[in-house]
């Protein structure tokens, strides 16, 4: 056990989806299937990017970030959800359920400022097309994106520092299919005051400082976008949003009804459903959304793929 923790908990019983014998097959079969999209797709457009010279922008850079992203996300909830699905008790041990917390905050907040990043990128790219190889310089990109995971490194070390000195004593059975900050603070013994400012504060940052920059950026992309007199030239301005407005709004969307429900209205049934959402279906969704609605990615598949066939 960890240093501050003096009791003789060793492991976690997670309730998972269901309990009922029935849906532990078809849920083990539906989820793999996700799964097996979720790192084909996402790991498929990190190769694609790599392997395209013409879509070594910042932009795709992002994208590529956006996908190792996603693919970490799913790994570190749905392997362990497949393995409960076969097996009779979901037993994790304590440090594999600290170790999940750990990874699933720090790719959770990642994701947050990756898609700020982005908004930016697309922002500089539509208002300012002249100065966008300086403004979005390899130094400048780069650190964007390491500055995403440094927060989110130390944000995810603060809070789970904190549950590692919280005691659990009494109860083990985390009412979740994974660990996650809300349900493992149930179960604490000892005073989880600091916890819950934690928690408090970064969701707070963690969400008004990407959506900030998500909100204004986009007012000056509409606005310059209603400035253009073609048609034509309009259309193209908002095809390079368009498949990032998608994400936002699926990573958002399912984010905002997870954790911003009222308590009055919210059942712990409703939030593992919800839960299944954002942290299975975004990660093998935001492939799909940029391979679909890109252009570029379409065009450089379909030329990796022509490239194939004539070897």
């Amino acid at each position: 056990m960890a240093a501050g923790n003096h009791c003789t908990l060793t492991e976690f019983l997670l309730t998972g989806l269901s309990e009922k014998p029935a849906f532990q097959l078809p849920l083990f079969f539906l989820f793999l299937g996700i799964y097996l999209i979720t790192v084909s797709g996402n790991l498929g457009m990190i190769t694609l990017i790599g392997l395209s010279s013409h879509l070594h922008t910042p932009m795709y850079f992002f994208l590529s970030s956006l996908s190792f992203i996603d693919f970490c996300q799913a790994t570190v909830v749905i392997p362990k959800m497949l393995m409960s699905f076969l097996t009779e008790k979901n037993i994790i041990s304590y440090s594999g359920c600290m170790a999940q917390l750990y990874f699933f905050i720090t790719f959770g907040t990642a994701e947050c400022y990756t898609l700020g990043a982005m908004a930016y990128d697309r922002y500089v790219a539509i208002c300012n097309p002249l100065l966008y190889n300086v403004t979005m310089s390899y130094q400048i990109y780069s650190s964007l994106i390491s500055g995403a995971y440094i927060f989110a490194v130390f944000s995810s070390s603060l809070n789970t520092g904190f549950m590692l000195r919280t005691q659990f004593c009494n109860l083990d059975v985390i009412n979740h299919y994974f660990c996650d900050l809300l349900p493992l603070l149930k179960l604490a013994s000892s005073n989880t005051y600091i916890n819950e400012i934690l928690i408090v504060f970064f969701v707070t940052l963690n969400a008004f400082v990407p959506v900030l920059t998500i909100t204004t950026s986009y007012i000056f992309i509409i606005a310059t976008i209603l400035c253009i007199h073609s048609r034509e030239g309009k259309f193209k301005a908002f095809s390079t949003c368009s498949s990032h407005i998608s994400a936002v709004a699926v990573f958002y969307g399912s984010g905002a009804l997870t954790y911003l429900q009222p308590s009055s209205l919210n059942s712990m049934g409703q939030t593992k459903v919800l839960s299944v959402f954002y942290t299975t279906v975004v990660p093998m969704l935001n492939p799909l959304i940029y391979s679909l609605r890109n252009k570029d990615v379409s065009i450089a598949l379909k030329k990796i793929l022509e490239r194939k066939k004539f070897m």
